[in-house]
Order: C-alpha cells, then sequence, then structure tokens
C-alpha cells in the first residue's frame, strides 16, 4: 500500500522567523506581503470568511494571496480571480521546525486579531515519510517532544487547531515504518495530544488515513495506542484526492470502532476524486486534472463530521513528479488548474 494511497508530499517547508515577525505585523493589518516577485507593491485584500460558516483564519500574506498579488500587478486579471478562489479561503499553516514556538504564536495571535480560530499542522515525527518526498522530521524522541513543547508554549491561551501527524499512525500499519520505531512513536503521538489538550482553547484531531486505505479494521487499535481518545477526534484525506462522500464513510466506520470520535475531512483538491491513470504508485503525486472540493466549513451537516478543511494547502506541490517542484513549494500552474476545474 505504501506509496499508492498514503498522500505522501505533504505541504510542509520551511519558514524563517523573520517571515513570521514581518507577516504577523502585516497579518494585523489585513494585508498581504510581496507580490512574491521581489516586489512589495501589490497587496491584495483577502477577507475573511463568516464566522458562522467557517471560524478559521484566512491568513492573508499566503502563498495564494501573494500569487494573486503578481498575477494583478501583471495585468492577469483571469488568472488572479481563479487564484482568489484559494487566496479567500482559509487553509491550514504546517508549522517548520527551526522556530515552532514564534511561528505558533504569530498564527495564533493574527488568527484572534481577526476574531478567528488558527489551523495547524504538526508534521515532524521521527522517520517521517519513510524517507519519501517529505522524508525528515525530528532527529530523535527527545527533539520531538521539545518541538511539540515549543509549539504548545506558541499556542498559550489563543484559540487552534491542530492536525497532529498527517500518515504518522497508517506508517505504522502499512508496513513503510520499521518495527523498531513503533513503540516511540506511539508514546510520542500521545504525549503530543496530552500537551496539547493541555491547553485551554487548543482541538486536536490525529491523522487516521485515507479511504484509499480502506482498512479501518486494521488501524483502529493503532489509532487507540496512540491516544485517539484523549483526542478531538481523527482527520481523514489529509493531502489526498478521495471523494468527500468516500472519505464520510470510511471516518464513520473508522469512528464506530474508536468511541464514535467526530472527524474532519481534508477537502482541499477532492473535486474531481482521485487519479486513476498513470503508474499506480505515483497517482497521490501531484496527479493532473484535480479540482478544488467543498470550501471549508463547519456546517457540514453530520453530527460526525466536524469541518471540511483544507489541510493540504492547494497549488503547493506534492514533491518532484510530474514536473512539479519540492514537496511544499508554491506551484502557479497547478494551482491555476485546481481553481479552473473546481465547480
Amino acid at each position: 500500500m505504501y506509496g499508492k494511497d498514503t498522500g505522501h508530499g505533504r505541504g510542509f517547508r520551511r519558514r524563517g522567523m523573520g517571515a513570521v515577525a514581518v507577516g504577523a505585523a502585516l497579518l494585523l493589518s489585513g494585508c498581504s506581503g510581496s507580490s512574491g516577485d521581489g516586489s512589495d507593491e501589490a497587496k491584495p485584500s483577502v477577507s475573511q470568511q463568516p464566522k458562522g460558516e467557517d471560524p478559521y483564519w484566512v491568513n492573508p500574506d499566503g502563498n495564494a494571496a501573494r500569487q494573486v498579488a503578481a498575477f494583478e500587478d501583471e495585468g492577469k486579471k483571469d488568472e488572479a480571480r481563479l487564484v482568489r478562489r484559494i487566496a479567500e479561503q482559509p487553509v491550514a499553516d504546517w508549522l517548520g521546525t527551526e522556530k515552532p514556538e514564534e511561528e505558533a504564536r504569530g498564527f495564533t495571535e493574527a488568527a484572534k486579531a481577526a476574531d478567528r480560530e488558527a489551523l495547524l499542522v504538526l508534521y515532524n515525527i521521527p522517520h517521517r515519510d519513510c524517507g519519501n518526498y517529505s522524508g525528515g522530521g525530528a532527529a530523535d524522541g527527545n527533539a520531538y517532544r521539545a518541538f511539540v513543547d515549543s509549539v504548545a508554549k506558541g499556542i498559550g491561551d489563543r484559540p487552534a487547531t491542530v492536525i497532529l501527524e498527517p500518515d504518522a499512525v497508517l506508517h505504522l500499519v502499512d508496513g513503510c515504518t520499521p518495527e523498531q520505531f513503533h513503540e516511540e512513536r506511539y508514546d510520542l503521538l500521545k504525549g503530543a495530544i496530552q500537551t496539547l489538550k493541555a491547553l485551554p482553547a487548543t482541538k486536536v484531531y490525529l491523522d487516521a488515513g485515507n479511504a484509499g486505505w480502506g482498512k479501518p479494521d486494521q488501524i483502529f487499535e493503532p489509532l487507540t495506542w496512540a491516544g485517539v481518545a484523549e483526542a478531538d477526534g481523527f482527520s481523514v484525506n489529509v493531502s489526498n484526492f478521495y471523494s468527500t462522500e468516500d472519505s464520510v464513510a470510511y471516518g464513520k466506520e473508522l469512528s464506530a470502532k474508536v468511541g464514535n470520535k467526530p472527524f474532519v475531512v481534508d477537502t482541499s483538491r477532492n473535486g474531481n476524486g482521485p487519479f486513476t491513470g498513470g503508474d499506480p504508485a505515483e497517482r497521490w503525486c501531484n496527479p493532473p486534472g484535480r479540482a478544488l472540493g467543498e470550501v471549508p466549513t463547519t456546517k457540514t451537516g453530520d453530527d460526525l463530521v466536524d469541518a471540511y478543511l483544507w489541510i493540504k494547502r492547494p497549488g503547493e506541490s506534492d514533491g518532484e513528479c510530474k514536473g512539479g517542484p519540492k514537496a511544499g513549494q508554491w506551484w502557479p500552474e497547478y494551482a491555476l488548474g485546481l481553481a479552473k476545474a473546481a465547480k
């Protein structure tokens, strides 16, 4: 199953402290940063979504917002209009590893100033992604615990929702992560949930794979060992393309096995469902012809589905495949394709 259905090539990218500090000041003023081409002239106005529909924060300094500014500055109105479909929706911020406390503080402060909630992803588990395009992670267990502690300190008492370690449990089940690392990983995930849940206004969703994996009977016990009972729920379809209908069905089957825990669905790129052509081993990686899915909302009409979220950042590459840049890097052409194909 590894490589086919697990959706590697996550949205991880490092962000320097300078970008976070400067970005936080810009966010508080409600404008974006530079257009991404070295110019600070074009700064598009990006509005928050209605809080009643989606309480999460729209980052007006994100890659999509900068691309809108660049396109507008170049007179490319149609392209700017398409990418704005991404820029004006809340997408998750994947925390880097160099300054996690500062980043977590910057994002949550900016979100609170906008009367919204930050949506964050922690993606730094040791032996991450089994050495694939997004391989890496903390050097060892102690480094990971220090990372989580720093994130928690940065969040403080401000509202945040955290998606915890995409694929980390799934890769314990599918044979990708070597056996000698399993016990430590369960301990690290459980400890991360406990640390984050000790904060007064933080929700945590432990990642639980996707409908392409389709084996709730094999993953529900590992989720339990990783501490899902202490989390607010779990996440499905992160960085993947399975339909919302299939993802909800998978989530509900899994929920019944873990105490009826609610879950969130990543709908960022699932508008056309999964890709079925090409090499099956890399259908997850920058597949052509995909589309933005349902816009983020907490109004799902289903008590078990807490939210549809854009956890993978639309327009950022899955990895160096099909002409894409490195995992997590902004890819304007792919962003345009997703927006153009969206219903």
